[in-house]
């Protein structure tokens, strides 16, 4: 490269904007200085340097702001506009780098190096030339910015470094790139450079087609799906075809239209009905979302039965239902008062525990029936994942809401009387914990936004009238427990069991077994035979039971061969409708015995009656237990032992009685599993008994926990224990003198019928069970 020649010329600073050699190219000068240089220009030689700021921003610009390379240019025309802008025409000469700054008053002046244009003819450059001409071909065919008469025109241009700017003025690159092309003064080196820019251009430009092509392709499909749709549209609408896809849209949106929802539930409805809109109707997702949409639109989102506010109506439909109960039936009465007072009585959680075949379940459709609501229930036995409760969530295949919310769904009412059956026989296990999840259910603070898995929307279930059942409290967790009112139901009299088979259980499995009215006839010494030797229950299940396998008896009786007009089932005939009674009289203790003692325990079916039998023979000073005691039942026989050894003397035996002789206490039955702190009192009299050889009255049952110097704690379960005393034919009840209150809540029958004896001390106990006489 030849050294440059050196002269002054005014400086003209561009901003953006970059002018290679043998550009013709307008600009647009509105800076003063900028016009000052256009004027001394036009004085002089028309011949001006343009130089590119390196920041378009900066209006002053500096030396350091502006690139030492630059293109010295001819003004071909000037046109002043209004508002003091000037347009001038100017055409690139060759190239030019300044050297030095003249800073004038008016404007920059610049000493600058010129570099006229030299035409390179090594092969080198030759074969740079053809490969950047056939690359700016491939630019032009792909990029289709110019028109094919200027490409004909660039084309058409012999000197190398001259077809190398034309070439980088029309390509659309950065101005820091064609800076680079502008400092190239080598032919060679700029031609290199081209060959680069134009390599990645040609890229852009291919990844640009397939791009367009793809859109394109897009496009016509959404198109082309659009008109068929159209079409579609068109045709079931002059076939008045409205099971097709769009009216099924139309009637989801008018439902949804005619059900009051919340804002939240209405957005994420037309949402959900939107996407079934766009979706292919033979795709399983749409199946999915469409059956979405109809849970929810099926949930009562706001949609109340009225509660019927007349108590003495309500009252009268509990006593028709169900023979006492006074307890339930009061605290539903009690409800109802509130809501005749108050709309904002929050659903009250029942949990009603006691033994099978008492009345839970069915007490909670009367509840219903009294309230004028709609009743739905749950069975929770067994149940062991949480998506049960919460519903699974809708990833999964097959997913369902939980069963809270399929029973919303079913019973169509926002505040339904929703019975929890079995609620502690569930379990748990590595799928979750469905108690827990029942937490959110069964508190009044949370429940009004219940979130299910699959539903996704907070649902309000704090006007559901809750009842929960269970045998026993025992196994549900204390935080649940926490969160329901108890009311147990004990069991039922033998008087209550009479009254509830004349009442219900007779009419009723008359009715099922086709049995007109004075075809059968049950007499009431028959039916407390049924009662006293065929069932021994707390409930009235097996009642019902032996009650219909008399109607089928008579049923048999009257269509056979010697058909009878009437059936009459007296005490007398009973065994040919029921068979040998199962239980007797025999079974119950009429004498006095050593060793022998009556003991009450609370079980999950009810009260049940204990017979402990003890045994003193020779041996080592071993203490046996049998009949399947549970730990609880062991330490209270270990407890009555040690008081027995401590109070040796009192009860004239000797110090060291114990040494020579083993003790073995057994409850029939072994095969039953027992529990539980009742027995205490009861192991430690038929202990004494036995070694003492007094004997324990007949006609006494105890209950009650013994401590080692004898005192006698208070127990649970008392009324169900005495229930089962009473139906076992006791006269007496030991108890301890702490469960005196409970003695309250006993029925007035049973109270008459038996005699309540509370003690507090071991010492008392003994004096009322045990004979005075030597066996």
């Amino acid at each position: 490269m030849k050294q440059g020649i050196i002269k002054n010329y005014p400086l003209l600073p561009l901003r953006g904007l970059l002018v290679f050699p043998a550009m013709i190219i307008h600009l647009d000068v509105g800076r003063e200085k900028s016009i000052k240089a256009l004027e001394a220009a036009m004085v002089q030689d028309r011949y001006i340097m343009l130089s590119t700021q390196k920041e378009a921003q900066t209006d002053e610009p500096r030396p350091q702001d502006i690139y030492e390379f630059g293109t010295v240019v001819t003004i071909k025309q000037l046109l002043k506009l209004p508002g003091g802008t000037i347009r001038v025409l100017v055409e690139g000469v060759h190239r030019a780098k300044i050297v030095e700054f003249i800073d004038g008053e008016s404007y920059m002046s610049v000493s600058v190096e010129e570099f006229p244009e030299e035409n390179d003819k090594s092969a080198e450059a030759e074969a740079l030339k053809r490969m950047v001409v056939e690359q700016f071909e491939q630019w032009v065919k792909l990029g289709k910015k110019i028109p094919p008469d200027t490409l004909l025109s660039v084309l058409g241009v012999e000197e190398i470094g001259r077809l190398a700017d034309i070439i980088a003025g029309h390509l659309s690159l950065s101005l820091e790139d064609k800076q680079l092309l502008l400092d190239a003064v080598d032919t060679v080196d700029r031609l290199n450079l081209l060959c680069g820019f134009l390599s990645r251009e040609l890229e852009i430009l291919e990844i640009e087609k397939k791009i367009s092509q793809r859109v394109r392709k897009q496009v016509e499909k959404n198109q082309k799906e659009y008109y068929l749709r159209e079409q579609m549209k068109a045709i079931n609408k002059e076939l008045g075809d409205k099971d097709g896809k769009a009216g099924e849209v139309e009637e989801l949106r008018r439902r949804m239209a005619g059900l009051e929802l919340a804002e939240e539930v209405k957005t994420k409805l037309a949402k959900e009905i939107d996407r079934l809109e766009k979706m292919p109707g033979m795709t399983a997702e749409s199946a999915v979302v469409r059956t979405y949409i109809d849970i929810l639109l099926e949930l009562p989102w706001s949609d109340s039965s009225e509660d019927n506010t007349d108590i003495d109506a309500a009252e009268k439909i509990l006593d028709e239902d169900h023979y006492g109960l006074a307890r339930v039936k009061e605290r539903i009465i009690e409800h109802l008062a509130v809501r005749c007072l108050t709309e904002e009585m929050k659903g009250p959680i029942l949990c009603l525990v006691g033994p099978p075949g008492v009345g839970k379940t069915s007490i909670a459709k009367s509840v219903a029936r009294a309230m004028g609501r709609k009743f739905t229930r749950a069975s929770l036995g067994g149940v062991r994942d949480e998506a049960e409760i919460r519903g699974h969530r809708r990833t999964y295949v097959g997913a369902l809401p939980g069963r809270i919310i399929q029973g919303m769904r079913n019973c169509g009412k926002k505040n339904p009387v929703f019975l929890l059956d079995e609620v502690d026989k569930m379990s748990s296990d590595f799928r979750g914990d469905p108690g827990a999840a029942l937490l959110e259910v069964l508190d009044p603070e949370q429940n009004n936004a219940f979130s299910d898995h699959y539903v996704e929307l907070p649902f309000d279930l704090s006007k559901v009238f809750w009842i929960v059942t269970a045998n026993t409290t025992h196994t549900i967790p204390k935080p649940l427990l926490d969160r329901m009112e108890m009311i147990s139901i004990p069991g039922y009299t033998e008087e209550e069991k009479r009254q509830i088979a004349i009442k219900y259980l007779i009419p009723k499995q008359v009715k099922l077994h086709g049995l007109a009215d004075g075809l059968i006839s049950i007499s009431d010494h028959a039916l407390l035979g049924i009662i006293r030797d065929y069932t021994r229950e707390a409930g009235v299940r097996e009642l019902e039971r032996c009650i219909a396998g008399v109607c089928r008896k008579a049923a048999r009786k009257l269509v056979g061969k010697k058909k009878r007009s009437k059936v009459v089932v007296t005490a007398g005939n009973l065994n040919a409708f029921l068979g040998i009674a199962k239980y007797h009289n025999t079974d119950k203790r009429t004498a006095a015995e050593a060793g022998i003692a009556t003991g009450l325990a609370w079980t999950s079916v009810g009260g049940e009656v204990l017979e402990v039998e003890t045994s003193v023979i020779k041996g080592k000073g071993e203490l046996f237990l049998t009949g399947q005691l549970g730990n609880v039942m062991k330490e209270s026989a270990r407890a009555g032992y040690t008081y027995i050894k401590r109070r040796a003397q009192e009860l004239k035996l000797a110090d060291d009685f114990y040494k020579d002789l083993d003790i073995h206490i057994h409850l029939p039955e072994g095969a039953i599993p027992k529990d539980g702190p009742s027995a205490g009192i009861t192991m430690a009299t038929s202990m004494i008994s036995a070694l003492t050889g007094r004997k324990v009255a007949a006609d006494i049952a105890m209950t009650g926990e013994i401590t080692l110097r004898g005192r006698v704690l208070p127990v649970g379960g008392i009324k169900e224990k005495v229930l089962a005393a009473h139906r076992y034919g006791v006269k007496r009840v030991v108890l301890p003198a702490a469960n005196k209150r409970d003695l309250e809540d006993l029925p007035a029958n049973v109270k008459k019928r038996l005699t309540f004896l509370p003690v507090s001390h071991m010492d008392e106990v003994l004096a009322l069970a045990l004979e005075n006489s030597d066996a």
